[in-house]
């Protein structure tokens, strides 16, 4: 088994499955092979990444049931007909009712292969496109909770677990890494979505007033209090209580915010008269609660009291494949309140984007994209930096490819074509260079003429 793009294989022929099998992992793919359609329907669902690679004149189940079948799970899944019998009927029925391709026995391994990774690309753009969609779903109005990576996967899986749970939560996360919308997404996805969302920045109101905005009061509690207030407690009964920055809370509210937490009730300024909240509390904090070197005057107890549950949000910076996703959709967002097109990006903008650490984390990029949107970003603004062949028409996906193409022969001919600098200045696996390399149809050795290697590239031979 390879880490490659993943095939279906089914064939009742053993011998045959077994070759076609070994041609297609010696291509790059990761093969799983099933001597019937009804073993292999058994693994498969929607989100199924690869292509399915099919006989059609098979026992029990033939090739065009599988087929029929596949079409009603998901009919964006590429499926490749195979055939001894040359039916030209049949192929022209298959293809009309959305097959992928159909190849007639014995074929050659090459023409199986090329069409394998034809439907390969095709169903990667299926599958990015259809996550760009999710991500804009689930975007909020402020910066959405978008991304791909392992960390960000169990992130949303975890919010979904513990959303109905009614605990108390704490966010750690760098300043703007989304801890307001992890929040957010942990009312609207709970029971509590009916309620209000309340938030509260600790870190913006001074100590004489932080206490009135938290338990409210009533006429006359202090010098300029001439009407009662109902609290950011009080009024979250019922919803979601979201504290940013906490570790900013003034000692003294401290105390009283740990009773609260404790009782589930509040007493206003001003009155002696204690009030029942059915309360919720997210809280954020920039700094790690747990180490006390960072916790400084925060209380011991009320952290314990909050770390209930506890999400970290990882940087950009850990997450550097999420970055060219959250740029599209930063980007198609900003073209549309600007009502403008999505300009094609430079070299230079591709490798910011790669390159920098993003200390403002998904804020700072959204930023960057409305800027880019705008022409207001001057990186990359030389047109020998453009990209070529670029056609802002294409969706956002294609368009993404074709810079990742531009990027990998930039890299290649600044390192004249050394393998070892180039993957370690695109950060990626050597295997996956590869990948890339026979994807985009780039030929490493039209770049080795530049610069003479300073050791010889030592590269597995295709």
């Amino acid at each position: 088994m390879t880490d490659g793009n993943p095939v279906i294989l089914i064939d009742d022929d053993s011998d045959l499955l077994k070759a076609t099998k070994q041609t297609l992992e010696l291509a790059g793919f990761a093969v799983s092979a099933f001597s019937s359609g009804s073993e292999a329907l058994a693994g498969l669902d929607a989100g199924f990444a690869g292509v399915l690679v099919s006989d059609i004149r098979m026992p029990e189940m033939d090739g065009l049931q599988l087929f029929d079948l596949v079409v009603d799970l998901d009919p964006d899944i590429p499926v490749i007909l195979v055939t001894g019998h040359g039916d030209i009927a049949m192929a022209v029925k298959a293809i009309k009712d959305g097959a992928y391709d159909f190849i007639t026995k014995p074929f050659a391994a090459d023409r199986l292969a090329q069409s394998v990774w034809r439907a390969a690309e095709k169903r990667r753009l299926v599958m990015e496109n259809r996550a760009l969609r999710e991500a804009a779903e689930q975007a909020q109005e402020g910066l959405p909770l978008i991304g791909q990576t392992p960390a960000m996967e169990r992130l949303r899986r975890t919010l979904r677990q513990i959303a109905d749970t009614d605990v108390d939560v704490l966010v750690t996360g760098e300043t703007g890494s989304g801890k307001e919308v992890v929040a957010s997404l942990l009312h609207r996805w709970s029971r509590r979505a009916k309620g209000n969302f309340v938030a509260l920045n600790c870190g913006t109101l001074p100590e004489t007033v932080i206490e009135s905005e938290l338990f409210g009061h009533e006429a006359g509690a202090f010098t300029g209090a001439q009407k009662k207030r109902v609290g950011r407690i009080e009024h979250s009964s019922g919803g979601t209580l979201f504290l940013d920055e906490i570790e900013s809370m003034p000692p003294s509210t401290q105390v009283q915010m740990l009773r609260v937490l404790e009782m589930r009730e509040v007493t206003p300024l001003g009155t002696n008269e204690i009030r029942p909240v059915d309360l919720r509390v997210v809280a954020a904090a920039k700094v790690d609660l747990g180490d006390p070197g960072q916790r400084g005057n925060f209380r011991e107890d009320l952290y314990y009291r909050l770390n209930v549950v506890t999400l970290s949000i990882p940087p950009l910076r850990e997450r550097r494949d999420d970055v060219p996703l959250l740029f599209g959709y930063f980007a198609e967002r900003a073209a549309a309140r600007f009502h403008r097109q999505v300009p094609a990006a430079p070299a230079a903008v591709q490798r910011h984007l790669r390159e920098h650490d993003w200390p403002g984390n998904v804020r700072e990029l959204a930023h960057f994209a409305e800027r880019f949107v705008l022409g207001l970003e001057e990186i990359g603004s030389s047109p020998a930096a453009q990209p070529t062949d670029l056609d802002v028409s294409m969706p956002l996906p294609e368009r993404l490819e074709r810079y990742e193409a531009e990027i990998i022969r930039e890299t290649l001919g600044r390192n004249g074509g050394d393998v070892r600098r180039t993957i370690e200045a695109l950060g990626i696996p050597r295997k996956t260079f590869y990948d890339k390399l026979q994807r985009h149809g780039i030929v490493r050795s039209d770049f080795s003429r530049e610069i003479k290697l300073v050791e010889p590239d030592r590269s597995p031979r295709r």
